[in-house]
């Protein structure tokens, strides 16, 4: 049942309700800008288009298009707005992906994106090599698709011209922004290494890997002010010269902060593409499989979550060009309890386990394009509940609330579904999204605190409480999803007994 929330709003003093803040979002199909006001109105907004080139486990974007592309959206979104309006932005963009400049910022090489796996031959070096780093830092061990593999196999390709850098997606943008190189954010340089419990670079563990120190950025917390706009990207983009820049963070944070989800505790279900989880410790969260990992939150605090391989992007891969309502209104009339396994690519799971070998799979027998879409939902919604399952196992807080966010939180009954299944009361943002998120980051600049800035921008419009009937009936699915993942191999049994004690509770 969909309960409109009435959740009064603490105003923040130091906000200018009329003053905007620009949030600009690098995700995987497109590039988005985002205006918001001191009163959490969206002002303007705007997006476009991003194309990728997939290869068997290859993903790669040309990263002149991300600068194209955002530039594009920032004029649309702030044609209304009067430029002595705009007092700062901030960025965020996909988590992992890097790629190699010259010394005047020029690509050298595309994008490698968050969930390219061809540096797999170079993931146990990183880790024989940063293992005390690694285990330090709470995650234990790299992903192949992590930065820093990519970043050996992009070395082995040939030597670098003289002043050669490496650059994370956002840094790509951040200095054509201000027109010289800034510094990185520590939430995109954490999967290239950096050290976020000592706050530098592991230079030892770098060296032996033959990583050069010139390569390497200066790394800031996220919401540090790197500089301001340059004429020549005023130009390009409709930003008034001198608008603060303040250092942004990844796709999956930035989704937390444009959900509100700021308390320890709370967390924020990011459902795109594929589905991202960031919570809020208020210690670091250790994973002795290296799955779950931890970025830094502002406090004090510790920002624990993975990014999993699976979400919607299942829609877009088995029904294209379909009428999403219409197949919804069926699928939700089916009754249907069948569940896919709704991997989104050819590389494997990252999150709720780790498995390169993970491919597509159903239970049940779905009839028809309205099951078949069913077993999808279902299947998603099973996923997250793992999430949290194994989140729980690990000692993670997970009382507080959720929220969920994305474009698959614009579905109604998937959301409704999705809650069934947790079992659990969620929220649902009046605006959200990661350039959401970016937008109440930049707000600092104005000197406010995160906390107050997001008590004055972020808007809950509905809260969804779950059946509890209706979860009964689904979590022995939930369940016959997990032994199958057992049985696959793919799911460690004592995740999969823990998922079982969880649903006995």
């Amino acid at each position: 049942m969909r309960v409109k929330s009435a959740r009064a709003r603490r105003p923040s003093r130091a906000l200018d309700p009329d003053a905007v803040h620009l949030g600009l979002d690098l995700g995987t199909q497109s590039a988005r800008a985002v205006a918001v006001d001191g009163t959490g109105r969206t002002v303007g907004a705007a997006s476009r288009p991003l194309s990728s080139r997939r290869e068997g486990v290859r993903h790669e974007q040309d990263p002149g298009q991300w600068w194209t592309a955002l530039a594009d959206a920032c004029r649309e979104a702030l044609a209304g707005v009067a430029p002595g309006r705009v007092r700062g932005l901030a960025v965020d963009a996909t988590s992992g992906t890097i790629l190699l400049a010259d010394g005047r910022g020029t690509p050298l090489t595309p994008g490698l994106m968050y969930d390219d796996g061809r540096a797999h031959a170079y993931a146990e070096r990183v880790n024989t090599t940063g293992a005390g780093v690694w285990e330090v830092s709470g995650y234990r061990s790299m992903q192949p698709s992590w930065a820093l593999p990519k970043l050996l196999w992009l070395l082995d390709q040939g030597p670098l011209p003289s002043g050669a850098r490496l650059l994370h997606q956002a840094d790509l943008i951040t200095w054509r922004l201000t027109g010289r190189q800034v510094a990185a954010d520590a939430g995109h340089a954490l999967k290239t290494g950096y050290d976020l419990v000592e706050e530098r670079w592991p230079e030892a563990e770098l060296s032996a890997l033959g990583v050069p120190d010139r390569l390497l950025p200066e790394v800031v917390r996220p919401g540090t002010v790197l500089g301001t706009v340059c004429a020549d990207a005023a130009r390009a983009t409709g930003i008034p010269v001198g608008t603060p820049v303040v250092a942004g963070t990844t796709d999956g944070c930035a989704a937390r902060i444009g959900a509100g989800a700021l308390a320890p505790g709370a967390w924020n279900s990011a459902l795109g593409t594929t589905l991202v989880l960031k919570g809020v410790s208020p210690r670091l969260v250790r994973d002795p499989a290296g799955i779950v990992y931890c970025h830094r939150g502002p406090g004090g605090t510790w920002l624990p979550g993975g990014a999993s391989s699976s979400g919607a992007g299942v829609i877009a891969r088995y029904f294209p060009g379909a009428d999403l309502d219409a197949l919804t209104r069926r699928a939700a009339a089916s009754g249907s309890t069948a569940v896919a396994y709704p991997l989104t690519g050819a590389g494997g799971e990252r999150f709720p386990f780790r498995a390169p070998g993970a491919s597509l799979f159903v239970l049940g027998e779905p009839t028809g394009d309205a099951e078949r879409f069913h077993a999808c939902l279902l299947g998603v919604a099973c996923v997250e509940r793992l999430c949290f399952d194994c989140l729980v196992r690990l000692g993670a807080p997970v009382g507080g609330p959720v929220t969920f966010t994305g474009g698959g939180a614009r579905n109604a009954y998937w959301s409704q579904l999705r809650a069934d299944v947790l079992g659990r009361t969620v929220r649902l943002p009046e605006r959200s999204g990661s350039a959401t998120g970016m937008a109440v980051l930049a707000a600092t600049a104005s000197g406010t605190t995160l906390e107050d800035a997001a008590a004055a921008m972020v808007r809950v419009r509905a809260e969804l409480r779950p059946d509890p009937a209706r979860t009964a009936r689904l979590l022995p699915r939930y369940l016959d999803f997990v032994d199958e993942l057992t049985r696959r191999g793919w799911l460690e049994p004592a995740v999969a007994a823990h998922a079982r004690r969880k649903a006995r509770q």
